[in-house]
């Protein structure tokens, strides 16, 4: 890029917390997001801790809806499983803790009891929301629990009933809350992205507060354009079976080689544009923080050119799978041990 393009670009630059934020409106603001209102471009002692924590490479949580259920034999089998079958215990927004097949069916009974009242209620409206908190393996597994809990009651506690169960089978901490839709309002809870965005900030925030090192930014954040791949397409490639979605995309890359359509689409370049913009906004602020001469802050700014230069290239699911075909073509066009044994097409085995 040209010097005079690089200060066009620094000039139009978004404030720091571009680099962070999600592509679509929260419902609330976090305090990494509020402009210092004398210098708006001035890091912010917020912004100063949330950037030293993306560098360092902070765990990210996940906060997932894992699925709704539609009514009380749906509802039953779920708590079954949260719960499996009563052997662990669950904990109620009011504190209580639910133990045993009877705690379970209390509280099924309870909830869908509740359900059949509802005059309101669709036919096909759900009965609750199943959401998934986990942390990477190492996590102390206390401390997460508490900050479901804390996350929960901040959340869901003015208006749903809701039940959590923590999970300790697994390398990955985790705990699953199941929410009631209906609220004690009326109202029926429909989160949306925007929602799943502020829960993330709130469960990190919460874990700490207990000690736990925790961020929940973007992809796009850490160099990434391409969406996590769903956990049954992972568990299908770890038993070295091809899913269905590759199988399609590859499909779909091919085809549109041959046909001469391997352009790089509209959004690729939005998303190589964007990237553009959030590692010169990282560098703007490496320079800013060098600049006060403060030794932390000039440890930080190395930290942030560190990891700007280890952010892997913006490569989307199809550019991927066009550099693979790309390369393996090549590999046979100058490997000549590929082409030994081959016969011309006609020509009977042995003959050349």
């Amino acid at each position: 890029m040209s010097g005079k393009g690089a200060q066009e670009l620094l000039d139009d630059l978004p404030p720091i917390s571009y680099v962070w934020r999600t592509p679509v409106r929260r419902p609330r603001v976090s305090e990494s997001d509020i402009p210092d209102p004398v210098a708006p471009h001035r890091v912010t002692p917020a912004m100063r801790a949330r950037l030293e924590r993306i560098v360092g490479r902070a765990p990210e949580v996940m906060v997932k809806i894992t699925g709704r259920t539609k009514d009380a034999g749906h509802l039953q089998s779920h708590l079954e499983y949260i719960m499996r079958n009563g052997e662990l215990t669950a904990e109620t927004e009011q504190g209580s803790l639910m133990r045993g097949r009877e705690g379970l069916r209390d509280l099924q009974s309870r909830w869908t009891d509740d359900t059949v009242l509802d005059d309101k209620r669709r036919r096909d409206g759900t009965v609750s929301v199943n959401i998934i908190l986990s942390m990477p393996p190492g996590t102390d597994p206390i401390a997460v629990k508490d900050a479901v809990r804390a996350f929960a009651i901040e959340t869901f506690g003015a208006n749903h009933d809701y039940v959590f169960v923590q999970h300790l089978d697994d390398k990955h901490p985790h705990v699953h809350l199941t929410v009631r839709s209906q609220g004690y309002d009326g109202k029926r809870l429909n989160p949306r992205k925007a929602d799943l965005a502020t829960w993330r900030e709130r469960f990190a925030q919460e874990l700490r507060v207990r000690g736990v090192a925790a961020e929940a930014t973007p992809r796009r954040t850490r160099g990434k354009v391409r969406k996590h791949d769903k956990g049954t397409v992972v568990a299908l490639r770890r038993r070295g079976v091809v899913p269905d979605t590759d199988k399609g995309a590859r499909d779909d890359v091919v085809r549109a080689a041959k046909g001469g359509s391997s352009a790089a689409r509209p959004w690729e370049a939005k998303a190589r544009e964007r990237q553009v913009k959030i590692r010169a906004q990282y560098l703007a602020h490496a320079k800013d923080l060098e600049r006060t001469g403060n030794g932390s802050d000039r440890a930080l700014a190395t930290k942030v050119r560190e990891f700007v230069a280890k952010m892997p290239d913006p490569e989307t699911r199809r550019e991927h799978l066009l550099r693979e075909l790309a390369a393996a073509a090549q590999r046979k066009r100058t490997d000549p041990a590929r082409g030994e044994g081959k016969r011309e097409p006609g020509k009977p085995r042995g003959e050349r």
